[in-house]
């Protein structure tokens, strides 16, 4: 274990899921890594391993097969795969909130159903809020479902969906005003539908259409794509803990603990540059001495540290209020801002560390560069989470004047 982003208090199973991992991140995913992006290609072999170490069932409880651990223990297991493919990261994480959600807000039967199947990463998950239309204004969307007798009908665009082709699960987020009167709330009158369909692309079933995947200068390898419903009739009981109106509510939970992911991915990479930086300040030479000997570059490596150690000592707090049992919006909202912007800031130090072969796609440091934009806009933008940190700071330091 590298000196840095170290965690206090971690029990034994911990650090040996922690340790296990790690070892598959080093062996099994940064060999391929960048060849296997370089070519979009989606990495088969490295989920098969995942499945086998039981990461898609880290969080959802044993009685469902699953291992039943902890917000944080998920974090850390995010932290270091996306210290090898950042990708890879965000495969599990859209089925982890999906299984998150069902665990949560689902009903027996919903839960009986899927989380056993899920934990062996038999069925895979994915989630759907976003549209072409809107980014963060959620309560605008269009996509809508009506009841038609024992069915709901669904009809709509949705966009961005990571796994959207290789999900067998898609838990959709729709406006559904059945119940719900003329001049409700748009938050209110919102509903999530659990859509099973097969993996692939084209019409995956009848009504519900997966494009293809969609071009992205970086994050490849895993599928980001649009959902288009025209007609999908989904039965009744896979509505998202049996009672219309609150998709909006159980949303927002696993976009809070998708928050604590996203921050723990930006410390992942942001990890990985430090490494890749100081290893290569150490072998590159000019002037008749490593670089890592000029004060410049040496100024460089402190700041890169110091913000990996801040931002993961930030996201181990906010998924350690989660796991509590506390209101974590604040917390993860500030993790996520600064270990996404840190990030980006530790990624682009060690490219120029790297000087002209940082721009080579032969070095590592070049996927890096193009991967870390992502984590400033996924699950949420850093003025979206400006704006949950300053609320939620009025609510807690309330002028009583």
């Amino acid at each position: 274990m590298t000196r840095l982003a170290q965690t206090a208090g971690l029990n034994d199973v911990q650090q040996e899921i922690l340790s296990t991992v790690r070892d598959f991140v080093d062996k099994e995913i940064i060999p391929v890594a960048t060849q296997l992006e370089h070519r979009d290609e989606y990495p088969t072999e490295i989920v098969e391993g995942l499945k086998e170490l039981g990461l898609f069932g880290l969080m959802i409880p044993e009685e469902y097969g699953g291992l039943g651990e902890s917000l944080l223990t998920y974090a850390l297991c995010v932290e270091e795969i996306a210290r090898g493919w950042m990708s890879v990261s965000g495969i599990i994480n859209t089925h982890f909130i999906v299984a998150y959600m069902l665990k949560q807000h689902g009903t027996q039967e919903q839960q009986d159903t899927f989380l056993p199947r899920m934990a062996l990463g038999e069925v895979r998950g994915a989630f759907s809020m976003s549209e072409p239309a809107l980014g963060s204004d959620v309560a605008a969307i269009t996509s809508k479902g009506v009841k038609d007798g024992d069915e709901y009908v669904l009809n709509g665009q949705k966009m961005w969906l990571t796994n959207g082709g290789t999900s067998s699960l898609v838990a959709v987020l729709c406006r559904s005003d059945e119940g719900h009167p003329e001049g409700t709330a748009p938050h209110k009158s919102m509903t999530t539908f659990l859509v099973e369909k097969e993996p692939g692309f084209g019409e995956v079933r009848p009504g519900l259409t997966i494009p293809g995947k969609i071009d992205k200068m970086g994050y490849k390898g895993v599928d980001t794509t649009e959902l288009i419903m025209d007609g999908l009739r989904i039965p009744a009981n896979r509505v998202l803990g049996g009672t219309t109106g609150r998709g909006f509510y159980q949303m927002m939970d696993g976009v809070e603990v998708g928050r604590v992911n996203v921050a723990a991915r930006g410390c992942g990479v942001a990890q990985r540059a430090f490494e890749l930086g100081v290893s290569y300040a150490q072998q590159r030479h000019t002037f008749g001495k490593p670089i890592a000997q000029h004060q410049a570059i040496q100024f460089k490596l402190a700041e890169m540290a110091t913000k990996v150690e801040a931002s993961h000592a930030m996201m181990v707090n906010a998924a350690r209020k989660k796991d509590s049992g506390e209101r974590n919006d604040l917390e993860a909202g500030m993790a996520k801002y600064l270990a996404s912007e840190y990030c980006k800031e530790v990624v682009e130090d060690a490219f120029r560390i790297h000087g002209g072969y940082g721009f080579s796609k032969e070095y590592e440091i070049e996927r890096l560069y193009r991967e870390a934009p992502m984590l400033l806009i996924g699950e949420g933008t850093a003025e979206i989470q400006k704006m949950i940190i300053g609320r939620r700071l009025l609510e807690e330091y309330r002028f009583q004047g």
